[in-house]
């Protein structure tokens, strides 16, 4: 009784903070769009199943990955529907396309704030296979995440996942609907794929620009830019007197145009 009582509480190393709203546990399951692509739902962090009895109701098959393994014994024990569902690992180090035999799947999950940028940055690794994304973040995180243009917490992160995908902000969550409450609020967002998802543009070279622009996001493109096309005379074109806040995804994509264009000139 003592080690099942011990293997339930919240473990600091795991960043666990466990929901304990029933409403909204079904209102994030609920969020889901589920489209007739998707054919898996992959839950990340189930914890003690708050959220996975909802999604177990869903027509999709479920995963759920757990790198808690007192969490797993737990999940084996009271949810016989997920007996070779679980898979017991770090999810920053699963190989999502063999998990899913490569086929479309839902993310999903009240996500570790310790890692909650590291999974959306792993998320945009495997977006061939992720049609659509709900997540619970830091409130802050999930704020910046569908930030538009000229916002104060637009940046990276922003800029990068707005490449891809289309960003909701769905609702907040109190520091009192978590076992123990966290420091911060939370928010949950929905994320669905873009339909021309493939950058027109150097892929590579774009999460780089995008990078080294707000690494000093007080400063003008024309000072920032220069790791790429020192004294070049574009950089004296009226566009790049913007700071990076300014630009849109759209814009980043013509940067990035315009900076291949001359590195291969």
């Amino acid at each position: 009784m003592v080690k099942r009582t011990c293997s339930l509480k919240a473990k600091k190393s795991f960043g666990q903070h466990f929901l304990n709203r029933e409403d909204i546990a079904e209102r994030i399951a609920d969020s889901l769009l589920l489209n007739e692509t998707v054919q898996y739902i992959i839950e990340v962090g189930p914890g003690r199943g708050m959220l996975t009895k909802y999604l177990l109701e869903k027509d999709k098959q479920l995963l759920v990955v757990e790198a808690d393994r007192d969490m797993v014994l737990f999940l084996n024990k009271h949810f016989e529907s997920l007996k070779n569902h679980i898979v017991s690992a770090d999810f920053l180090r699963v190989d999502l396309a063999a998990v899913s035999q490569s086929e479309p799947f839902a993310l999903i999950g009240n996500f570790p704030y310790n890692i909650s940028t590291q999974i959306l940055f792993k998320m945009l690794d495997y977006k061939s296979i992720i049609p659509e994304m709900v997540g619970m973040f830091q409130k802050e995180v999930a704020q910046r995440v569908v930030a538009p243009p000229g916002s104060k917490v637009y940046g990276v992160t922003s800029v990068l996942v707005q490449a891809h995908y289309d960003g909701e902000y769905l609702f907040s969550v109190d520091k009192g609907c978590f076992t123990p409450p966290p420091k911060v609020q939370s928010g949950v967002i929905r994320l669905t794929r873009k339909k021309d998802y493939e950058l027109p543009c150097d892929a590579s070279l774009f999460k780089r620009i995008v990078k080294q622009a707000f690494s000093q996001r007080r400063k003008m493109l024309r000072n920032t830019m220069k790791t790429f096309i020192k004294d070049d005379p574009l950089l004296k074109e009226p566009f790049f007197e913007q700071r990076p806040e300014k630009l849109s995804v759209a814009d980043y994509i013509e940067l990035t145009k315009k900076i291949a264009d001359r590195i291969v000139n």
